[in-house]
């Protein structure tokens, strides 16, 4: 039976290109929802995000029963997970982003915006950068595309799995259990995200 991914819809992602991405790298039942019970049947969860964080996690708190059934099917029933830009980030503990806002807190850590002294160095971040893995893991070294003027800062290192460079280092992924996010999109990155995708529907954590 083919394996059914749930691509989280709350009006804040880049849905049909994520869909479409997933789809090219094999995922053979892609199902756009913000259904709960579809979230919790679903053997893999994806949730993407575009914008401000704050506009986000209220998008996602406004759909009833959406984050409770995230949070059972990845922490109790073991689901693997892809966060894709600010949906990586909203696994964050807390935003700083117009005033705090409280994220998912699945992995510790605060979204800040990206602070540089160089001039030359433009914020948002955006185009294509490098990926530099941290230790074993889904993520392989490449170039990805990103998008993005807000970064992840975990409080435990071990949920770091790749940085990239933009006057200085930044977070490109976080993992931990069956939790992965990134904050580059794959959808975006031509081969090498499809490469990541592929990998991630795979995944056996």
């Amino acid at each position: 039976m083919a394996e059914v991914t749930a691509l989280i819809d709350y009006g804040a992602g880049n849905l049909r290109s994520v869909a479409n991405a997933l789809r090219a790298a094999g995922g053979e039942h892609v199902v756009v929802t913000a259904d709960p019970d579809v979230v919790r049947a679903a053997d893999r969860i994806v949730l993407p995000g575009v914008g401000a964080f704050r506009a986000c996690v209220e998008a996602l708190r406004g759909v009833p029963g959406l984050i409770e059934a995230m949070t059972e099917r990845v922490h109790v029933g073991g689901a693997p997970f892809l966060g894709i830009c600010v949906g990586m980030q909203l696994l964050a503990t807390r935003g700083i982003e117009f005033g705090v806002t409280d994220g998912l807190d699945w992995i510790g850590g605060e979204v800040r915006r990206i602070d540089v002294t160089d001039p030359a160095i433009k914020v948002p971040h955006m185009g294509w950068n490098d990926v530099a893995p941290r230790g074993a893991g889904l993520i392989a070294p490449g170039e990805a595309y990103f998008l993005h003027s807000y970064h992840f800062v975990p409080e435990q290192g071990s949920d770091v799995a790749a940085i990239t460079d933009h006057g200085g280092g930044l977070v490109a992924a976080v993992a931990r259990d069956t939790v992965l996010g990134v904050q580059f999109h794959p959808e975006k990155s031509q081969d090498y995200g499809l490469s990541l995708l592929a990998a991630f529907l795979a995944w056996k954590p």
